[in-house]
């Protein structure tokens, strides 16, 4: 049976995306799943709940090259991972430009072919 509660699907990343808080520089960890309303962060710095974010990370390609998003994000729940000193956080998108979102769901569209 498919629990699945979402209205777009997570889609896994076959390479590590890392994931800058565009507010302090600093990376907080890498995105586990993603999709076009939101991603699961495994985090090596811990996440508040109910929080916002700002945050940025590099879509790679096939061509080798990278398209940045920034987008803002609500942090809906977190929990501790099963490593000692990460934490899991799953964020929903709230802000996104439309070039962002463009790019987004164009990676989301080729990494399902």
């Amino acid at each position: 049976m498919n629990d699945e509660r979402r209205s777009a699907p997570r889609k896994p990343t076959a390479a590590p995306i890392e994931v800058i808080d565009s507010i302090s520089g600093e990376n907080i960890g890498r995105v586990g799943n993603l999709s076009r309303n939101g991603m699961m962060l495994i985090c090596h710095r811990p996440l508040r709940d109910d929080a916002l974010y700002q945050l940025r990370f590099r879509l790679p390609n096939q061509q080798g090259a990278a398209a940045e998003i920034e987008t803002g994000v609500h942090t809906m729940w977190t929990e501790q991972a099963a490593m000692n000193g990460y934490q899991w956080s799953g964020l929903r998108i709230i802000s996104i430009s439309g070039t962002a979102a463009a790019t987004l769901d164009k990676w989301l569209d080729s990494i399902a072919a």
